[in-house]
This record gives structure tokens, C-alpha cells and sequence, in this order.
């Protein structure tokens, strides 16, 4: 996949079938979007293209109500990848992108440098300065300038929308089940491991103590996770939370051990998948209480990964 920031590159590849948004999350709305591109890209042999934006427009024309990110960028785009896309235009946004009219987005990127056959928006996105492009303005400039808008119709689970904040919220509430569903995965977090307290290695549980790059963490508590190391995902058991039993910390830890793994991580990059909530963190009278739920917790995540549906539905590899 080919990855340009800005449009000053002779090398972006035209024709295009194009999108654009933020994205954030890669959910399974975005991916209907993204499925969409990548398929008429191929019947009409143009460029499966995303134009995206970085920083959040929202951190440059409101930022006090700019939301955590799901994703880092270079997660969005690996997912991007997996979904079709071959082409991805990062644009800088700031006051001066922030003042482009949507007409002149659509006439200047969308049609004079992508030469888009046809351009595919999800419900209600809009663009530009003052969200002047929208759907309707994309299908009246593309009957003068000769390319096809079309709009993604939601998608809905049940009857829940689904969205970015939904799963932004669930997550900040401990629950990991419903954004599994919304997002089509379980969601993920990545980050390197670093010197901790050893405090698990005192109670023969050594976890791996990570420094990660998502914004977006799940509530303080106990999960079931996999965990991938060098290509190979992992039973594990992941602890969020400030350690109370250990007197609290004034920073959260995401301390991970991995049921089935032996070896030296540090300085490795891990990355989560989160599957189920066991309990909130507790404080413990003694290390000896916590040392006998960490073992109740571990015989729990093995009932769990032994569960035939859970062994049909993940993948160990």
C-alpha cells in the first residue's frame, strides 16, 4: 500500500475510486465504506483511495472536545490494508485546509489530481470549510466534472448505531463485548514492554508491564486478552488499573501475563486484543489474597479459552 502525506507527490496513482474521513476505529460502518471502494476499484481497474486526516479535525476547530483516539494512525492504516485499500493520502489539517471550500476540495484534490471515477461517503459525512461537502454537493459537481457519488448506507447492529463514540464509551465502562461486535474484533491496544515493579514475578504471575501508544484504554480491571509476540498470539490475563494493594500509583499500569509463554519480553512491542472482563480491580488486605484471586482468575481465563465457541471463534496463531 502505497502511503502519501499531502498531495505534493507526482507518484500518487490515478485513476481513483476515493473516500475520505477520519475513520477512527475502523469499525464495521467504516469497513462497509472502505469494502465498498475496494470492490468497485477492482471491477472499474482504478486505485482503491483514502484521503484522511491527521490531526483530528476536531483537535484544530474544537479542541476541547477532540475524543481519545481508537486507533493510532499507523494501526488505521495496516487495517486499511487488510481491507483493500491501496492508496492512502494523509492530509495535514489545520486552519488553512480547515478554510478550503468543499467545492474546491472537490474540484482541485478529488477531480483534478485523483481523477476519481467515483467518490463513496458514509451517511452524513461532510467536509470543508463549514461542512459545505456533502453527498449532495459531490453528485452535483459529478454530473459537470464526470465521476459518481454515491452515499454508504448505515449499518446498524440491531438497533444500535454503530459509531466511534458508542465504542469510546463501552470501553471507558469496562465493556469489551459490545465494541468486539461493533468493530468486527476484539479491540486492540499496542505498546512496548518496560522495567515494572516485579511485583508479579515475587508471586510466581511475572507480567509484562507496557507503555502504550493508544489514547483509548478500557476501564480499570482484570481482562482476558491474547496477546501477540513475535507473530504468535498468546492466552493472557491483563490488569488496568493504579495497583491499590500496593499502596496506588498515580499513573494507570497495563501489566499483561501470558499463560502459555516463557521468555524475556522487554523491549519487545506487544500487541492486546481484549475478549472479556473478569472483575474490576480490588485492593487486597495482603499479597497472599491477591496472590489466591490471581489464581482464581487464571483457573477462570482457562475455562474461558477452553470453551468450544471461543476455540471456533479465535484464531492462536
Amino acid at each position: 500500500m502505497n502511503i502519501f502525506r499531502g498531495l505534493g507527490s507526482s507518484d500518487i496513482a490515478t485513476p481513483t475510486v476515493v473516500t475520505l474521513g477520519v475513520f477512527d476505529g475502523l469499525h464495521l460502518g467504516h469497513q462497509e465504506i472502505i469494502k465498498t471502494v475496494a470492490a468497485r476499484a477492482k471491477e472499474l481497474s482504478a486505485v482503491p483511495t483514502v484521503i484522511t486526516f491527521e490531526p483530528h479535525p476536531r483537535a484544530v476547530l474544537h479542541p476541547e472536545t477532540t475524543p481519545p483516539l481508537l486507533q493510532t494512525l499507523d494501526q488505521k492504516l495496516e487495517g486499511m490494508k487488510y481491507l483493500g485499500i491501496d492508496q492512502v493520502i494523509i492530509l495535514h489539517f489545520d486552519m488553512q485546509l480547515a478554510a478550503v471550500t468543499g467545492e474546491d476540495f472537490i474540484r482541485n484534490i478529488i477531480h483534478n489530481r485523483l481523477r476519481a471515477y467515483e467518490v463513496y461517503l458514509g451517511r452524513g459525512f461532510a467536509f470543508g470549510h463549514n461542512r459545505g461537502g456533502n453527498i449532495q454537493l459531490l453528485k452535483q459537481l459529478g454530473s459537470e466534472l464526470g465521476f459518481i457519488a454515491g452515499e454508504v448506507p448505515e449499518i446498524r447492529l440491531h438497533s444500535l448505531r454503530i459509531s466511534s463514540t458508542v465504542i469510546r464509551k463501552s470501553l471507558k465502562s469496562g465493556r469489551v463485548n459490545l465494541p468486539r461486535k461493533l468493530l468486527g474484533r476484539p479491540y486492540g491496544i499496542e505498546g512496548s514492554v518496560v522495567e515494572g515493579y516485579q511485583k508479579g514475578r515475587e508471586m510466581s504471575f511475572p507480567t509484562a508491564n507496557l507503555q502504550v501508544e493508544n489514547a483509548t484504554i478500557p476501564a480499570d480491571g482484570v481482562y482476558i486478552t491474547l496477546t501477540l509476540v513475535d507473530g504468535a498470539w498468546h492466552r493472557s490475563l491483563t490488569n488496568i488499573g493504579v495497583r491499590p494493594t500496593f499502596g496506588g500509583d498515580s499513573d494507570r499500569s497495563i501489566e499483561t501475563f501470558l499463560i502459555d509463554f516463557k521468555g524475556d519480553l522487554y523491549g519487545k512491542t506487544l500487541r492486546l486484543r481484549f475478549l472479556h472482563r473478569l472483575r474490576a480491580e480490588m485492593k487486597f488486605p495482603d499479597m497472599k489474597a491477591l496472590q489466591e484471586q490471581i489464581a482464581y482468575d487464571f483457573k477462570r481465563a482457562n475455562r474461558y479459552f477452553a470453551s468450544p465457541i471461543v476455540q471456533k471463534n479465535l484464531e492462536f496463531r
